[in-house]
């Protein structure tokens, strides 16, 4: 069997067990063992398939079972994360505020 590196490693996997050759003709050959070529692709096609079902699970439940907001509810949203980011920036401003002005007046009653 003529081998193409590295595509018969893909295809037919290779092992470093082997196997002496028991013909007396031929010496002090070693014979390496290959896995069974069909058990490589079974291995490969199956994980292949896990994939491409992956994906088609994925396109499924984004077009059957996910449900996605209309145009309203989606304006809706938007301006309570607005108001909700300005009323939080207010708060940590006025906090920051406060805590400068009261560390700056215990400073300068210490030095």
């Amino acid at each position: 069997m003529e081998r193409i590196f590295p595509f018969h490693y893909i295809f037919y996997g290779f092992s470093s067990v082997g196997r002496a050759l028991v013909s007396k003709t031929s010496g002090r050959e070693f014979e390496p063992l290959s896995p069974c070529k069909c058990q490589v692709i079974f291995i490969i096609l199956l994980k292949v398939s896990k994939i491409i079902n992956y994906f088609k699970d994925v396109q499924n439940e984004l077009v059957h079972k996910t449900s996605w907001p209309s145009w309203s509810e989606l304006q809706y949203s938007a301006i309570v994360v607005m108001v909700a980011s300005i009323i939080i920036a207010i708060v940590v401003f006025g906090m920051d505020f406060i805590l400068e002005r009261t560390l700056d007046w215990i400073y300068n009653k210490l030095y």
